[in-house]
């Protein structure tokens, strides 16, 4: 650097400017050269990225394609010409300290800041991986990525006070130990919130995609989004509701993610018969008897019903409203709507077959 130094003052003095002039004209050729080497060399740089992206797709590994994507390398090449001008520096601008003292401390502060950008949008990739349903392990690398975002932004903050005022960041780290419990009681319901985070996935208790139902916040609906402080529930009305995650470990929630696993969605209705309207046939059986096993006849053969799964008519205790008989069966139906009209069905078979076997409802007359 200092051969090309030496010859661009020795051209510019044989041109015929003056030793003094020389120096000067040498000094700002040099800025305008390295600007434009800078330059250059983030231009070839974004040159390379429809190449590199060709070569990830040609990989079997899908995960390449998603973490090196277009803003990925975008945002490497913007870190590029800074490192250039960089290395630049000490040589362009050996002459004035003061100066290369302030653009030395401004160019590290924008690598620092465009290097956090980089990794995070790394990380905010990640997110792509899912396809929108995230399984157990996928749930637990999320929130860990969220973990390790935060730790990133805070070095680099403590990065950039240390290039501001020229310390030591170890320094800076080790002054921080003694505020520590401050820091701790200011941020303490951050903390929960990440330590509740971390229990939720890591134990598998709520997924994205999940219907979950938190009575306490009045979400009942699908998870659409799961971070380290909060829980986004799309409520089946539209309307989200943000719950944070210390709410759903230390409450209670009701996931309904094992009736969507399974193959049906069980159903538990009463009947109340009148008891006056009990009696024996012919060969002394109660026609109630008659009734039950004619009821679970009939929903073992019913299109709706899961026949492999248990079909239960019984009558529970007595109430003085009347005997209740408790229907239990499987609809193959799991959506709202066609499982409720599934269920009506049923019921007004069961309320309408009550007379065929001399049986009525109980109902409570008003007095005349």
């Amino acid at each position: 650097m200092n051969e090309i130094k030496d010859f661009v003052e020795q051209l510019l003095m044989q041109i015929g400017l003056s030793a003094e002039l020389a120096s000067v004209t040498r000094h700002v050729v040099l800025v305008i050269g390295a600007i434009l080497l800078a330059w250059f060399v983030g231009w070839l740089f974004k040159l390379l990225i429809p190449w590199v992206n060709k070569l990830t797709r040609r990989t079997e590994a899908k995960w390449d394609d998603v973490v090196f994507n277009e803003q990925v390398f975008r945002a490497a090449c913007q870190i590029v010409p800074a490192i250039v001008v960089w290395l630049f520096l000490p040589s362009v601008f050996a002459e004035y300290p003061t100066a290369h003292m302030v653009l030395a401390r401004l160019t590290a502060i924008y690598i620092t800041v465009m290097s956090v950008r980089l990794v995070s949008k790394m990380i905010d990739s990640l997110k792509l991986l899912d396809n929108g349903r995230r399984t157990a392990k996928q749930q637990y690398m999320y929130t860990l990525c969220g973990v390790l975002k935060i730790i990133m932004f805070f070095v680099a903050t403590i990065i950039v006070i240390a290039i501001i005022v020229d310390k030591d960041p170890s320094t800076l780290l080790a002054g921080l130990g003694a505020a520590s419990a401050i820091l701790m009681l200011a941020f303490q319901d951050t903390i929960k919130g990440l330590v509740a985070g971390i229990r939720l996935t890591s134990n598998d208790m709520v997924r994205v995609g999940d219907r979950i139902t938190v009575p306490s916040a009045g979400a009942d609906g699908m998870v659409e989004e799961i971070t380290l402080t909060t829980v986004k529930v799309r409520n089946f009305d539209n309307t989200i509701i943000t719950v944070t995650p210390h709410t759903l470990v230390d409450g209670s929630f009701q996931n309904w993610k094992g009736m969507a696993e399974n193959d049906g969605r069980r159903a538990i209705r009463k009947v109340f018969v009148d008891f006056r309207s009990l009696a024996l046939d012919e060969e002394g059986i109660p026609n109630l008897t008659r009734y039950r096993e004619h009821m679970e006849q009939w929903l073992s053969q019913h299109e709706k019903v899961l026949a492999d799964k248990p079909i239960l008519v019984h009558q529970l205790d007595a109430t003085p409203t009347g005997l209740p008989v408790e229907l239990m069966f499987w609809v193959k139906e799991q959506a709202a709507i066609p499982y409720e009209h599934a269920i009506s069905e049923i019921m007004e078979y069961a309320y309408a077959e009550l007379p065929v076997f001399g049986l009525r409802i109980y109902q409570q007359f008003p007095e005349q």
